[in-house]
């Protein structure tokens, strides 16, 4: 989506854009700038009813990024929507004033009620784009199919809808091998899902730099001399997440990494024999939806410089099982051969995709 310069060509003091914004779309942005062209002052009303799936602060954070130049606020509105009954209006005004209680000179809506919201604010009622011809999306069809309205999204939005699929394991089970064969795999689909990205393991390039660190000292060493704090853990996983989160902003739909922080949670035991509970809280920061686990059997082991030939890996292949079943998270167990874990990944990930998105509906309209 790309961004648009407009000359501000100022008719009121100060105007109003109301909506759900659930999600927020291309067509809401552009009726927020073509108020904003039209106004000295702009303020956004995010209603949200709390039935909807999509919390009202993510909403509001949303639309706050992508205008950052105006106004963004929020508003609870449980009022069911009857557009022929005056107590009804009556209810939502309430709603509105107490959220926007200044005058207000103009109130921009696409919807057929905007007349009357402008009527009610005592503003004029300017009307932008009802039939979405500049923009054929709505928030209805973008609850509906996320993916045909991919490239209507914003990057704070697709972020938040992309399905994250980690894959992780014990050292040397072929985690990165089939991060990437994944990612190239969906790529293949073309269309949006051409844009389909690999995050890589944050993790192994703190490791590389540690090790060039302690060379630079003392020539000769090995990873076996390297030595971790346990503060160190909880800054591979908040970088892994801010990988990961740029990812998501420009990628497709679903986004691919060769592990994740909470990974990191265990491999936090692994080197120090304890837990770390400030790495389970970064765990829970970034949404996930899959974990393809990395079985170590049939998965000959492999040294390249920074793998501990005793490493445990029947013991990581458990914890790692043990504790996304403990903390609840949706994971396949992939064994055999490439191939056959390639298969079983695809698999999985299609059956994901294939549940949806599952947007709750909005409050329905009295008729």
């Amino acid at each position: 989506m790309t961004t648009r310069t407009y000359r501000r060509v100022s008719t009121f003091e100060h105007g109003l854009v109301l909506g759900k914004f659930y999600p927020p779309h291309v067509g809401h942005h552009h009726l927020v700038r073509t108020a904003q062209d039209r106004c000295e002052r702009l303020t956004v009303l995010v209603c949200a009813s709390s039935v909807e799936s999509v919390p009202l602060a993510d909403r509001v954070r949303w639309m706050r990024e992508v205008h950052p130049d105006v106004r963004v606020v929020g508003a609870v509105d449980d009022v069911p929507m009857d557009v022929r009954d005056p107590a009804v209006w009556d209810a939502h005004m309430a709603v509105f004033r107490a959220a926007v209680p200044e005058r207000v000179d103009a109130v921009f809506s696409s919807e057929m009620y905007g007349r009357e919201l402008g009527r009610r604010f005592g503003a004029e009622s300017e009307c932008v784009d009802p039939d979405r011809t500049v923009f054929p999306v709505s928030g209805t069809a973008v609850r509906k199919d996320p993916v045909g309205c991919w490239d209507f999204l914003a990057p704070p939005v697709r972020a938040a809808l992309t399905r994250r699929i980690v894959v992780l394991g014990a050292e040397s089970t072929g985690t990165t091998t089939l991060a990437r064969a994944l990612a190239a795999h969906y790529r293949r689909r073309g269309g949006v899902w051409a844009r389909t990205q690999y995050v890589p393991e944050y993790g192994r390039e703190f490791s590389e730099v540690k090790l060039a660190r302690l060379r630079a000292e003392r020539p000769g060493a090995r990873w076996a001399d390297v030595a971790f704090t346990s503060e160190e853990f909880p800054l591979i996983a908040e970088r892994q997440n801010q990988l990961e989160n740029a990812a998501a902003r420009a990628g497709s739909p679903v986004l691919f990494c060769d592990t994740d922080s909470f990974a990191t949670t265990v491999w936090h035991e692994r080197y120090l024999g304890e837990r770390n509970p400030r790495i389970e809280e970064i765990a829970d920061l970034v949404p996930h939806h899959l974990w393809l686990l990395t079985d170590h059997e049939g998965v000959a082991f492999e040294d390249d410089g920074l793998r501990d030939a005793d490493a445990p890996r029947s013991w990581m292949t458990a914890r790692f099982g043990a504790e996304l079943a403990r903390t609840g998270r949706q994971f396949t167990l992939l064994s055999g051969s490439h191939e056959k874990r390639l298969a079983s990944a695809v698999a999985a990930v299609d059956g994901l995709l294939g549940r949806g998105w599952d947007f709750t509906p909005p409050l329905p309209e009295r008729r």
